[in-house]
């Protein structure tokens, strides 16, 4: 269950990333983003627990990219999907969706930060170690206003159609 509640600040964190270029080449390297960077921003965060993973890249994932301009439109600064995987296989799950600079795609390295909220899941009797838990926050100001946990597997309170219907 979650520990973050509604009203909570989210801790701090700092998420690897690969920003988005149309020439990736030997040379790239990760980024940081930290948190503080939302500080007076309208932010949905929504998890999966693996890139190219059925579920996270054929049902969940595409709800946001479909989704994206009336989050937009809705007064969301960053829309940015977090997953466990480390930044380099993001960053080609990005590429392959075509997410270029709308949706960053962020490692939360062993789910450290998802376990701070309450919200990792250990999948290791599948061979996937612990990951993050399928969730979606909306974040305003580092404040959470709306958190969808998913009760099972499946994606309704962390797609993108609950989280516009919360905004």
């Amino acid at each position: 269950m979650a520990s973050i509640k509604v009203g909570d600040t989210i801790p701090p964190a700092t998420f690897t990333y690969i920003p988005y270029s149309p020439e990736l080449d030997d040379a790239v390297s990760t980024f940081f983003l930290s948190t503080d960077a939302w500080k007076g921003k309208k932010v949905v965060l929504f998890s999966v627990p693996g890139a190219f993973t059925p579920t996270c890249h054929q049902q969940h994932l595409p709800g946001y990219i479909k989704r994206y301009d009336e989050l937009k439109a809705k007064g969301v600064d960053v829309v940015a999907v977090v997953a466990a995987n480390d930044a380099f296989v993001l960053s080609g799950w990005a590429r392959v969706e075509g997410l270029k600079d709308k949706i960053l795609a962020l490692s939360d390295t062993d789910a450290q930060w998802s376990a701070s909220l309450g919200l990792s899941t250990d999948l290791s009797k599948l061979g996937l170690g612990v990951r993050t838990s399928r969730y979606a926050l909306v974040i305003d100001d580092l404040k959470v206003t709306y958190i969808g946990v998913e009760p099972a597997p499946g994606v309704t309170v962390s797609g993108a159609d609950a989280v516009l219907e919360s905004l």
